[in-house]
């Protein structure tokens, strides 16, 4: 008998055949579990830092997002009709209690004209 080494493949085998999974199975590992990738960029002229760029990128389907606590999209009225919808009722009742205190001082100023 002899013995084999089964630490090294033979050249041109694999030890464990090729990697199954396809893209859709990345993608979705991905998305439940999320990525981050984070770099920054640093322009110097002379030891002189002109500027500096950090960059964060969260790659994750909408509830892995909730999950870690992002939730901007629900309340920027850019990107939510509810979130406009609200937007606009706040600007709404401010304008109200405007004109309702405009229109009190105006009745005081003609009241004590009379």
């Amino acid at each position: 008998m002899s013995d084999l080494d089964h630490r090294f493949p033979a050249p041109g085998t694999e030890p464990y055949g090729p990697p199954s999974g396809s893209l859709a199975d990345l993608l979705e590992r991905v998305l439940d579990k999320g990525i981050v990738i984070a770099g920054d960029i640093k322009i110097d002229l002379l030891d002189i830092e002109l500027l500096t760029i950090r960059l964060r990128l969260f790659i994750a389907s909408v509830d892995t997002a909730k999950k870690a606590g992002i939730d901007w999209w629900e309340t920027d009225p850019a990107l939510s009709s509810r979130a406009a919808r609200d937007a606009l009722a706040e600007e709404n009742a401010r304008l109200r209690e405007r004109l309702d205190a405009l229109e009190g001082a105006a009745g005081e100023t003609t009241g004590a004209v009379r």
